[in-house]
């Protein structure tokens, strides 16, 4: 077994951002993932059919793909990377601001699927007796529509953090791999592994399994308390 004390602080510290990635990606993925998702499910806008495949995109696409064209996207020789510079006064690439842009990006299907299918479960007749006595749609979403769909956001929320928690071939083309900023866990694993240090490398496998064990069971957790199925991702 494997005590704190066994485990080397450049251990913790690359477990330590690695949490604080899945985490900041998980909140910023929920703000935009609430509204999103809404918005997809009842828009008749013709551009829906195209935000939904870009959102979908991720699933299928490649990570070092995805990796490759947010690092010269965000390089300081292209808009996005030379704006944030001439604001932040830092480049985007190869930093932890960087990697949160990438990890939105990467696990955003695995926010907004799951809260597309909980806010299609809502029963209609609580939303036309919301209408009936005179809610409107703003009141409604927030007061019905979310609060009954918590254990659906709840799903999406775990699937993002364990998602982003896994991520290696993003962070890989985007942060590459700096002790204390862009040093994720699955990249630490890679290097032990590189360098037949497999004691280090069953350390970060084994903290890395533990966790995604506990999110799954939190997700079954919500399942059955939301007397929902988790929706497949479909593309």
């Amino acid at each position: 077994m494997l005590w704190p004390s066994e485990i080397s602080s450049e251990l913790w510290s690359t477990l330590w951002l690695t949490l604080r990635l899945a985490s900041v990606t998980t909140i910023i993925l929920l703000i935009i993932a609430i509204p999103l998702a809404h918005w997809l499910n009842h828009s008749r806008n013709w551009v829906r059919p195209v935000i939904e495949l870009l959102v979908t995109l991720p699933i299928v696409l490649p990570p070092t793909v995805i990796g490759f064209y947010l690092l010269v996207a965000l390089s300081p020789i292209h808009f996005p990377g030379n704006l944030w510079q001439q604001i932040f006064g830092t480049p985007l690439t190869f930093s932890f601001s960087g990697l949160v842009v990438g990890s939105v990006i990467y696990s955003l299907p695995f926010a907004v699927q799951p809260i597309q299918s909980a806010f299609r479960s809502v029963d209609s007749t609580l939303i036309e007796s919301a209408i009936a006595l005179g809610a409107r749609g703003r009141h409604i979403f927030w007061s019905i529509i979310v609060p009954v769909s918590r254990h659906g956001i709840l799903t999406g929320a775990s699937l993002s953090f364990t998602h982003t928690m896994g991520e290696f071939g993003v962070v890989m083309m985007l942060g590459g791999n700096i002790p204390g900023q862009t040093r994720v866990a699955s990249i630490g694993l890679y290097d032990e592994v590189q360098q037949l240090n497999y004691p280090a490398a069953h350390q970060f496998a084994l903290i890395l399994l533990v966790v995604s064990v506990v999110l799954l069971a939190l997700i079954s957790l919500f399942q059955r308390r939301g007397k929902q199925i988790l929706p497949r991702l479909t593309i």
